[in-house]
């Protein structure tokens, strides 16, 4: 079974041989620190230049058997709030980003406090602006990636999400009082946020989709305790838009629709399939209602799941043997009856050992005999 036949199967609910590996594949399963790969190529022997055509060096994916490849990525619009800054950058969103602690974290919201008049006249960035050229390029990546390898091929989302933007522009204190208390203006601020991501939308996939496998979309919907919105508040006010923008999407490419949102969302996940979402990332363990278990049990036969390597303490405090057994315990609950995508729950971030992330592949590989 090829990576590309066997991601499809795997997306389908259909029997595999195994389940499906992927790393640095989509934007939440990248490794943040540089020096990781540098690590992982000593452990594993590889010697050389790095020959690196994405975001990982190829000779390591093809070691771990990684069955994915990423492409596309998230065109950035020509805007007058676009700005580099001495110590961060402002987007062109008007979101203004530090550097803090080796992460960029955001300091300050443009929408803060705004009334709906003010929030109206803000200079909200254009699809229009965006330079036309980005997406020839995404289009001979893809193609290339699709006509030469078996892999599967998964395309970065394009634009960012409704809720989360609005939570970084507004902040997500007056943002989530907005929602509830004066939803006029959320409404507009969603209906706006569509619009651009539409255009985007019907550019981006009219270039990439023939040459896809799955495509993803990321909003963070929940915490580590709960999702930011009831189920109810989330299919009046969220819910609509989502489901626009995927049928929308689903009209350029018949790739599987991937949903990355953090924290505790079991609640929402009769809204996401009606949504038309089709696999749920990242899978947070340790999160609420959030267990794979759970999850398998309840609706591991109408959506697929990419994830589920715990981030938060496994992969930073585990030793090999114990990443390796926790491994194999995730895999025997998904199992290889289709339905799973084998991936760390997030990026890799610093703190982690290259030794754990090599042992989850590691552990699947001795799962399924293919040592």
């Amino acid at each position: 079974m090829t990576p590309r036949e066997r991601f499809k199967n795997a997306a389908s609910h259909k029997k595999v041989d195994r389940p499906v590996f992927d790393l640095c594949g989509c934007p939440q399963t990248l490794i943040d620190d540089p020096k990781i790969p540098v690590r992982m190529n000593e452990l594993l022997g590889i010697k050389g230049e790095d020959i690196t055509k994405g975001y990982l060096d190829e000779r390591i994916l093809k070691r771990l058997r990684i069955d994915t490849r990423m492409t596309g990525g998230m065109p950035r619009a020509e805007s007058e709030n676009f700005k580099r800054l001495p110590d961060g950058f402002i987007t062109e969103w008007g979101i203004e980003y530090k550097a803090i602690n080796g992460h960029y974290e955001i300091v300050r919201n443009p929408l803060k406090g705004m009334t709906l008049d003010e929030v109206k006249k803000f200079p909200f960035p254009r699809a229009s602006d965006i330079d036309p050229k980005v997406y020839d390029e995404y289009r001979e990546h893809a193609r290339s990636l699709y006509e030469s390898t078996d892999y599967a091929v998964i395309a970065q989302h394009p634009c960012l999400g409704v809720l989360e933007l609005g939570c970084w522009m507004f902040g997500f204190d007056d943002f989530l009082y907005r929602i509830a208390g004066e939803p006029e203006t959320a409404e507009w601020f969603f209906g706006k946020i569509l619009d651009y991501q539409k255009e985007v939308i019907e550019r981006y996939y009219s270039a990439v989709g023939p040459y896809i496998d799955c495509t993803t979309s990321g909003d963070d919907f929940g915490t580590q305790q709960s999702p930011f919105l009831s189920a109810a508040m989330f299919d009046e006010m969220i819910a609509p838009f989502f489901k626009e923008r995927i049928r929308y999407t689903k009209t350029f490419t018949d790739a599987f629709y991937q949903h990355h949102t953090c924290g505790s969302v079991y609640r929402l996940i009769p809204s996401l399939l009606e949504c038309g979402v089709d696999i749920l990332n990242p899978i947070q363990p340790r999160t609420f209602e959030m267990e794979p278990e759970r999850l398998k049990a309840d609706y591991g036969d109408r959506m697929a799941f990419w994830g589920g390597v715990d981030t938060q303490q496994l992969l930073r405090d585990g030793d090999v043997e114990t990443v390796k057994r926790e491994v194999k315990a995730l895999l025997h609950i998904f199992g290889t009856d289709g339905g799973y995508i084998l991936a760390p729950a997030h990026c890799i971030q610093p703190d982690v050992p290259a030794e754990n992330v090599i042992a989850v592949y590691d552990a699947a590989a001795e799962m399924y005999g293919l040592q």
